[in-house]
């Protein structure tokens, strides 16, 4: 196949789903207008009148965010592309005087700061407008900088051995590809491993929970469950954001339970009972190992798909580079990636979602707390302000959680 075809057929794809994408965005759009004056009993009962339009209204704030920042993220790729300033950058990286190694991770560095710097602006509006608007925001500027400064620090540390021994292999021999993937399936494992210990300490406290009742009954619901736990902790997520959540960490049976302190401020016992009751469903239903899984199996068929793409030299022609080398191609796959496979997103939309209703069921027919389970799920989604309302066409393709509506109704069943 010519280049000039190769890149016909990636335009028309990339404005596919560009077109796609925001279609689906407007729809939503113009979903949350109508659904504004016309909230269902159950919507009135979870927010009330006054909550269900503030929760409509923050969703139509999000969606015009959205919207801009798809077109800033796709007019970039179009400029980078078609006027040949990847394959320019990388001639201009290509020519420090430092080894081919360092020159490869230079270029993926570059390449991922232009991005960054087009998509803070965004970043930028989404929590000190949007966020703060709405009452959720409690990050502060110096908090925002250090946050930034800090993840930089972690991704240069981590990213840049990863890319060099990922670069050195490319060039040894044929099965790169395979000594590849287990590179990265590994770097995959140890992180599922580090993350919770070393690297998520650097940006929250975490604090093992209080003794007292609560402990007592989710200690008490663990060992019921047969979930094995190295502990309950407390994260200070308050010092950011008025949102809450809870979640695992950890690989293998034994895992930390960590909950944010607005968490346990928003619920009472029992419903935290029941999240994590339902969490605990996620593990006992095997829906983490699948997922894993099915990540590292992709992954495998990922990395022999960029071995086929290494050596077609007018692949990297279409993009405006004059030869095939590691960090072209690294970059390549991640402007391409989307275009080529936007398709597949609804299936993992779906998956994800039927995971969740089967974890939503097994509290209900495991444990006590499938009552205290619906209550929380009402609160957390009047607290959050979740979208009572948004497009099913939408919701379809892009939510990896059903509704708060869908899912009360599904446990009434």
């Amino acid at each position: 196949m010519k280049p000039q075809t190769i890149l016909i057929v990636f335009l028309s794809l990339f404005f596919l789903e560009l077109i796609w994408e925001q279609s689906l965005l407007w729809l939503n759009l113009r979903r949350a207008g109508s659904a504004k004056t016309k909230p269902s009993a159950l919507a009135l009962e979870i927010w009330g009148a006054q909550d269900y339009r503030r929760a409509i209204e923050y969703s139509r704030s999000k969606t015009y965010l959205a919207i801009v920042s798809s077109l800033l993220s796709s007019a970039l790729v179009l400029v980078l592309i078609l006027c040949g300033w990847l394959g320019a950058l990388e001639n201009l990286v290509s020519d420090l005087a430092v080894g081919p190694i360092l020159r490869g991770i230079l270029y993926v560095y570059l390449i991922a700061l232009i991005f960054s710097l087009v998509s803070l602006p965004v970043t930028i509006y989404s929590q000190f407008v949007i966020e703060e608007r709405y009452g959720f925001n409690r990050m502060t500027w110096k908090l925002f900088i250090l946050d930034g400064l800090k993840g930089l620090l972690v991704s240069i540390v981590l990213v840049t051995p990863l890319l060099a021994v990922l670069f050195t292999l490319i060039r040894s021999g044929s099965l790169w590809w395979l000594w590849g993937f287990l590179l990265f399936t590994a770097f995959q494992l140890v992180m599922i491993v580090l993350y919770p210990k070393v690297i998520a300490p650097l940006f929250n406290k975490f604090t093992p929970l209080e003794e007292g009742p609560l402990k007592e009954k989710l200690l008490s619901l663990a060992k019921h469950m047969g979930f094995k736990t190295r502990g309950i902790f407390l994260m200070d997520g308050s010092k950011r954001s008025k949102h809450s959540n809870a979640y695992f960490s950890g690989l293998g049976r034994v895992k930390r339970v960590v909950l944010f302190d607005t968490l346990i401020q928003t619920l009472g016992e029992a419903e935290v009972a029941g999240v994590l009751a339902h969490e605990i469903g996620h593990q006992k239903l095997r829906h983490i190992l699948k997922r894993l899984a099915f990540s590292i199996l992709s992954g495998l068929l990922g990395f022999w798909i960029l071995s086929l793409l290494l050596n077609y030299l007018p692949f990297f022609e279409a993009f405006g580079f004059s030869d095939s080398n590691p960090q072209a191609l690294l970059v390549l796959v991640m402007f391409v990636s989307g275009p080529f496979t936007f398709y597949l997103k609804p299936f993992f939309s779906w998956w994800s979602r039927r995971h969740e209703y089967q974890a939503d069921r097994f509290v209900k027919t495991h444990t006590e707390y499938g009552k205290a389970f619906q209550h929380a799920l009402k609160r957390l989604g009047k607290d959050n302000l979740s979208n009572p309302s948004p497009h099913p066409l939408f919701s379809f393709y892009h939510y990896s959680h059903p509704t708060i509506l869908e899912r009360i109704r599904a446990l009434d069943l």
